[in-house]
């Protein structure tokens, strides 16, 4: 059994009743929206026609939101309808990354997502869902699309040429259009206004340059009304990219430190103490970076499995269990043990570097991020980058600086690539063209993209320059951390904000 919409433009009018009935009955928050109708022009004067187009949740065969929810709050019914438990709701804000539909919300009274659930309170009783009672049009037609004889499957039988939004996706979506134009459908294909009929934009548009506008946007095509969404993953992310970088890249060092010149406490305890430092800070990060912080423990008391946020806290726990087990052995004496768990750490420690990649590729909404053959060397990289000028200023060896300028080189060369390489899905290829528009901090025209990865190699060329000359001073070095550091948040403010900036409705 799986319930579905289809929804028949050629009879929709726009009327926003769909909306209305919605929010009415769901108690829908002003500004969001869980069905909401778009408005595209297309045609130049005097033969310009307004198409609509009711987007909603595609309650998805394989839905990415279910996949990537660490509590088990989004779950599929067995009668298709993907439904959220509110009550479970962590307000991780990852399943708004998974859909490729927009679909999720946040409610910010409440700190929980929500989304359309196909009226689920409804269908239990023998009812329609209340957008479909009030279409004025009969443009919305629900029904088990499994049953040949339900009005939704009938309506798809008898006239052809039905689709749905990206398919391409793989996620099944469960709503199908009828002589909708593909404009409409098809996000980031007509041309953004500064402002919409009837008033201006929640949030601005998408800062494309003119000449990327025109080699995205159709000339003949004009997005009139739509619904903007939040960039809901900010600066704690990108942070926690950078800090959890530290930490591992400190115990991927840890074996080598005495191969430096080390010794003594530097050698046998700094590596471990750097690590856990910053993934104790990795950790307040994701917590603070929860709408609903109290309840962070459901990701280890009723975890999701197949969620990369739930494997990932299985990796930092397994990474700081270890880590602490050498700092033990060490305090008890047992130098030889330590040594050896040092070996075996760099398994954790290269998890803890690169599991984020197998996270952001669960996240179908976002194909910037979706890349993992690239993204996984590029966290490794970026982590040895990180922890080996963390040990630096203690470690002043001229052979782990000359390491580092190498690991900051690659990671420049890598981003670059990011940007001017190429990318399956216009998705992908819009959210590299805006990588460098994004700011490095509101208000300034400086590009966070090349700014961040500008002075990430300089800090790493100044070190290796600053041992050559023999001017390697602990606080000399240690600005020069971070100086790196800072510079690798940057790149990361580019790109995890970038990569939700194209349109998805």
């Amino acid at each position: 059994m799986q319930y579905g919409f289809v929804l028949d433009q050629r009879r929709c009018i726009g009327c926003h009743a769909c909306t209305t009935a919605c929010k009415s009955e769901n108690e829908v928050p002003i500004g969001d929206f869980r069905t909401w109708v778009k408005y595209t022009e297309v045609g130049a004067f005097p033969t310009v026609r307004r198409h609509f187009a009711v987007l909603r949740c595609n309650q998805c065969t394989s839905a990415p939101c279910v996949t990537i929810c660490p509590v088990t709050a989004l779950h599929k019914r067995p009668d298709g309808i993907v439904d959220l438990d509110k009550d479970v709701c962590i307000g991780c804000k990852a399943c708004m990354q998974g859909c490729p539909y927009d679909a999720l919300y946040l409610n910010d009274d409440t700190g929980g997502a929500e989304k359309c659930h196909f009226c689920a309170h409804r269908v239990e009783q023998g009812l329609k869902p209340a957008c479909e009672v009030v279409c004025p049009e009969t443009a919305i037609v629900s029904g088990d699309l499994h049953d040949p004889n339900s009005p939704a499957s009938r309506l798809l039988a008898e006239v052809p040429g039905a689709v749905a939004r990206r398919v391409e996706q793989g996620t099944g979506p469960n709503v199908f259009y009828l002589g909708a134009h593909p404009a409409t459908l098809e996000p980031g294909t007509a041309q953004e206004p500064d402002m919409y009929l009837w008033s201006d934009r929640r949030l601005p548009k998408v800062p494309l340059s003119p000449e990327d506008e025109a080699r995205f946007y159709r000339p003949d095509a004009r997005t009139a009304l739509d619904v903007d969404h939040k960039v809901h993953w900010g600066w704690k992310v990108s942070a926690y990219l950078v800090t959890k970088g530290i930490a591992a890249g400190a115990a991927l060092w840890a074996p080598f430190v005495a191969f430096m010149g080390a010794d003594g406490a530097v050698r046998d305890y700094l590596p471990e103490l750097l690590a856990l430092v910053f993934l104790a800070v990795t950790n307040v990060l994701l917590v603070a970076d929860l709408k609903r912080p109290h309840k962070f423990l459901s990701i280890v008391l009723r975890p999701n499995t197949r969620s990369w946020l739930v494997k990932g806290a299985w990796v930092l726990m397994a990474f700081g269990a270890i880590t602490t087990a050498i700092v033990a052995a060490r305090l008890l004496g047992l130098h030889a043990l330590a040594d050896g768990l040092r070996w075996t750490n760099l398994v954790t420690g290269s998890l803890t570097a690169a599991y984020t990649a197998f996270l952001f590729a669960q996240c179908e909404g976002r194909d910037l991020w979706q890349r993992t053959r690239l993204l996984l060397p590029h966290l490794m990289v970026q982590a040895l980058a990180l922890g080996g000028m963390a040990l630096l200023p203690f470690v002043p060896d001229l052979r782990l600086a000359l390491f580092v300028l190498a690991m900051a080189v690659v990671h420049h060369g890598l981003g670059l690539f990011e940007h001017l390489g190429h990318h399956e899905t216009a998705n992908a290829r819009m959210a590299a063209a805006l990588l460098p528009r994004v700011p490095a901090w509101p208000g300034t025209r400086l590009g966070a993209f090349h700014a961040g990865m500008a002075t990430s190699t300089a800090a790493a060329v100044l070190a290796l320059l600053l041992l050559a000359v023999g001017a390697g001073a602990p606080a000399s070095l240690a600005l020069c951390a971070v100086l790196l550091w800072g510079g690798l948040f940057l790149y990361e403010q580019a790109y995890v904000r970038a990569g939700q900036l194209p349109p998805l409705s």
